[in-house]
């Protein structure tokens, strides 16, 4: 990105599918963006949901001295989340590809309920 745009949501870190499992298996937080129908759909096990726009005002949710990981469906709202959150002085990165790139690599995918799950 550049001119305003970019100074807006500057290029954050990105990490692929398995290095974003391996953060989370040392004590990251995967922080799913999506809205709520997609998260019911299908979302990675242990993600914390809270979509974008309720981001701002939520912050508070998320632990400050943890890593967050972000991910939506394909990467674009999870790289404006991991912008937000880094203005916030947060360490963050973003998950490339988000939940599509997750279930390509054959990791799990469940939906509301713990039943097996879809990316929408």
């Amino acid at each position: 990105m550049s001119g305003w745009l970019g100074r807006l949501f500057p290029k954050r870190p990105k990490v692929g599918p398995e290095q974003a499992r391996d953060m989370l298996d040392q004590g990251a937080i995967l922080l799913d963006v999506r809205e709520d129908a997609e998260w019911r759909a299908g979302h990675a096990p242990k993600a914390r949901h809270i979509p974008l726009s309720r981001l701002p005002a939520r912050l508070r949710d998320l632990p400050p001295n943890r890593t967050v990981v972000t991910v939506c469906r394909s990467g674009a709202r999870s790289a404006r989340a991991a912008a937000l959150l880094a203005r916030e002085g947060r360490e963050v990165v973003n998950l490339s590809g988000g939940m599509h790139a997750w279930a390509r690599a054959g990791l799990p995918v469940v939906a509301s309920g713990g039943r097996p799950g879809q990316v929408v």
